[in-house]
């Protein structure tokens, strides 16, 4: 069923959304404690925002609590792709790609400001573990797969036409390639999306609450007790059915339900490097295996920068102290520069890094990190917890229909709850997701005079959404600014992320909201102040704590 737009140019209210400042807030945790939760959702990545969403539109009282910032796990170091799995072929797992397809159209649709088609060009040179033939034989199964309902169907080229669409990949030995479409995507934002949509439809959600321990009684897990990590307070939440989402963590938190229980990950960790999009000078997004180890790697565009991406080793450091290494970089510099020997890239041009890891369910049959499943995995512990593990973004909704249909078993074979069945989580936008046509909120920001270059951007981001942005400078024209040129964020942004989007300090807006760390040249770190500023007038900061916060935020950018 088509879904009428929510917003429109002429009525721009807060962005066209019904989410109001209530339903926007970081919960309390007075207010996590005070009514007993059907379902308690430990984890604020996109897997456990996406089980809070689905629970809240189906009307049950459900409560999410993430022990950092939203999505700020591997949700947000990921590949930033929303793709049909076109390396699954590999490994025969058709299944996974057919589902990959299937929701990688879900959300073209219900997120377009979020997710959007990405072409990418698939070049094979000579002696690459992938031949054309071989590689022509996948394309086939992979629009086959995708039902012919990719964004397009894939096109072979010759090796004239791959250095058309690529002049400075390496002519030396190439053979041809193919063109084929995926779809890239803002993963922080799609977290923050999805968590306030399960807001809006009555979920209370907490960034920066951990659980300490879960409550028993007769042996069945039946809620948790929490600390706030900003205030150090503590509460207990009772809750009928609780799920543990947190990826990485996973099996750590399934220790306090058994201390003795087998681990059911065996992460492993993916390395992204940023890069002036000059130094390549690609036009579209592309694929192409190492000559190095023979991996599959990815060139992404993003804006004027590139990022490059990703290893696959197994995971030696904790999910608290993930970091990237000297050899991890000079791995994926080497391995795009045989490609296109005309970067030269080198150390000094890495803007930022960034190391995620990626929660794979263990694998009895000793298979390489690169070639270990993608699926997931549902299981129920002793006391009762539902664990959810393994997965992938593109899958994510997916994901939490199935894990929030076994809570619902639960309450049904426990309680005797009514059967409810599963929302229409794949129709019903996100917010700023509620228009495809954005041409009046575009002319409206014109209009009031902001940059069309920070329009753009509103737009990307926020989807109608911008509109709310455009009405926080109603009183005060400089919130329209720039925050730091020639960056095109604007200031007023930084007010939404703290009303809408529960940011609590600098490092939030810096990197999950506002990407100033990735995508600015010094990290956004000379508006760290003016950032920590407007944060104080919505927190209630002294100057002190104003200072504080900037000079946190400087010492982790520098890092």
């Amino acid at each position: 069923m088509p879904h009428e737009p929510r917003a429109g140019p002429g009525n721009l209210g807060d962005g066209g959304q019904s989410h109001g400042r209530r339903s926007s807030e970081r919960a309390p945790l007075d207010q996590l404690a005070a009514t007993p939760a059907d379902l308690l959702v430990i984890g604020g990545g996109i897997t456990g925002a996406g089980i809070a969403r689905d629970a809240a539109m189906r009307g049950l009282r459900t409560v999410l609590v993430e022990q950092n910032d939203l999505g700020s796990g591997t949700s947000s170091r990921s590949s930033r792709l929303v793709h049909g799995g076109l390396r699954y072929l590999e490994t025969g797992e058709l299944r996974l790609v057919l589902e990959a397809n299937r929701e990688r159209r879900v959300l073209l649709r219900i997120a377009p400001h979020l997710v959007w088609p990405l072409r990418f060009i698939f070049p094979v040179h000579r002696g690459d573990r992938v031949s054309l033939p071989r590689l022509a034989a996948g394309m086939w199964l992979y629009d086959l797969l995708a039902l012919f309902r990719n964004v397009r169907t894939h096109r072979m080229l010759g090796k004239r036409a791959v250095l058309e669409a690529e002049p400075m990949l390496r002519e030396r030995g190439l053979l041809g390639g193919a063109r084929f479409y995926d779809a890239q995507c803002d993963d922080a934002r799609l977290v923050l999306a999805t968590a306030r949509s399960a807001m809006h439809h009555g979920a209370l959600v907490a960034n920066y609450v951990r659980v300490v321990a879960l409550e028993r009684t007769a042996g069945r897990v039946v809620g948790a007790q929490i600390e706030d990590r900003l205030t150090g307070e503590r509460a207990a939440i009772r809750a009928s059915v609780v799920v543990n989402a947190t990826g990485p963590w996973a099996d750590r938190v399934r220790t306090l339900e058994d201390a003795g229980a087998a681990p059911l990950l065996r992460p492993t960790k993916g390395v992204h490097v940023v890069v002036d999009r000059s130094r390549i000078d690609h036009r579209d997004g592309i694929i192409f295996t190492s000559p190095i180890d023979g991996r599959v790697l990815f060139v992404l565009p993003w804006g004027d920068l590139s990022y490059i991406g990703t290893t696959d080793t197994d995971a030696t450091e904790p999910p608290d102290r993930l970091g990237t290494t000297a050899d991890e970089i000079v791995y994926l510099l080497r391995s795009a520069n045989a490609r296109f020997p005309n970067a030269r890239l080198a150390l000094d041009d890495v803007r930022a890094t960034w190391a995620g890891l990626r929660p794979l369910l263990s694998d009895k049959n000793g298979r390489s990190a690169s070639s270990r499943s993608r699926d997931h995995a549902v299981v129920q512990g002793s006391g009762g917890m539902i664990t959810v593990v393994g997965g992938k973004l593109t899958t994510y909704r997916a994901m939490a229909e199935e894990v929030v249909d076994r809570a619902v078993r639960e309450l049904r074979n426990r309680e005797g709850r009514a059967r409810r069945a599963a929302p229409r989580t794949d129709e019903e936008p996100l917010p700023g997701g509620e228009a495809a046509d954005l041409s009046g909120f575009r002319e409206r920001g014109l209009e009031i005079g902001v940059l069309p270059e920070s329009v753009e951007h509103l737009l990307r981001h926020y989807g109608t959404e911008a509109a709310g942005i455009y009405n926080l400078g109603g009183g005060d024209r400089r919130l329209l600014r720039r925050l730091l040129p020639p960056h095109p964020a604007v200031e007023a942004e930084v007010l939404h992320a703290v009303r809408r989007e529960l940011a609590q300090t600098v490092e939030d807006v810096m990197v999950r909201r506002l990407h100033l760390y990735y995508e600015h040249a010094e990290r956004g770190i000379p508006a760290a102040r003016r950032v920590a500023e407007l944060m104080a007038g919505e927190l209630g900061w002294d100057e002190a704590r104003i200072e504080r916060e900037a000079r946190r935020y400087e010492e982790f950018a520098r890092r």
